[in-house]
């Protein structure tokens, strides 16, 4: 019976010994570095809505409908408007075009391929929009456990990259960046420097003759 018992007391100890350096030996997801594993995910939505065209473009009706459409998505920046159109109508697309524009908004060369197929006749407008958010966050588990390698806890950078997630106005800006039009506005921001330096001094042309002697 005394044997046993101490068996049992040294299989305790040992089992006690092994999570122990388990914990603190860490996983596979053990981060030394200040860099976050916790990272925004950008995740695509496509919304689809079949309109009635022709060659000649969209009639007053189906304008009104394309409208009402983008009014209940609250369509804004970040949206992405491309047309799947069989006839590729160019008067099509000005027509949405010029919807678009109300909105601040330009329309894409390419459409996203959706589910469903695009009689001829019809034309398919397509609204891409992106979220950002960071998976498994926030994350409290082992917060406060030590580790031999001073790793990062595995909730580092949940608050700061949520946040950021949260604000950016065009998540896709995540994945690329946000990239320029080639225009520059150096020469307008500099008007008003070329005009002081251009422009003649006040006293440049003398001072002017003022007669002493009242009336």
């Amino acid at each position: 019976m005394t044997i046993r018992i101490k068996r049992a007391a040294c299989a305790a100890l040992a089992a006690s010994l092994g999570l122990t350096l388990s914990a603190c030996g860490g996983g596979p997801l053990d981060n030394g570095s200040l860099y976050s594993l916790n990272q925004p995910v950008v995740e695509r939505s496509n919304f689809t809505m079949d309109l009635m065209a022709s060659t000649s473009g969209l009639t007053v009706p189906e304008q009104a409908r394309l409208t009402q459409w983008f009014d209940t998505l609250d369509l804004g920046y970040g949206d992405r408007i491309s047309i799947d159109d069989p006839l590729a109508s160019d008067a099509v697309r000005e027509d949405v075009a010029t919807i678009a524009g109300r909105y601040g908004l330009l329309l894409e060369d390419g459409a996203p391929v959706t589910v469903g197929y695009v009689d001829p006749g019809n034309v398919r407008i397509v609204v891409t929009r992106s979220t950002a958010h960071v998976p498994d966050c926030p994350n409290w588990e082992g917060q406060f456990d030590s580790t031999l390698g001073n790793n990062t806890s595995p909730g580092f950078g949940c608050a700061v990259n949520s946040n950021f997630a949260a604000m950016i106005a065009d998540p896709e800006h995540l994945l690329a960046g946000a990239k320029g039009t080639g225009e520059t506005v150096v020469m307008s921001s500099t008007k008003a420097i070329e005009t002081y330096r251009n422009t003649d001094p006040t006293g440049a042309g003398g001072l002017p003759e003022v007669a002493s002697q009242g009336n």
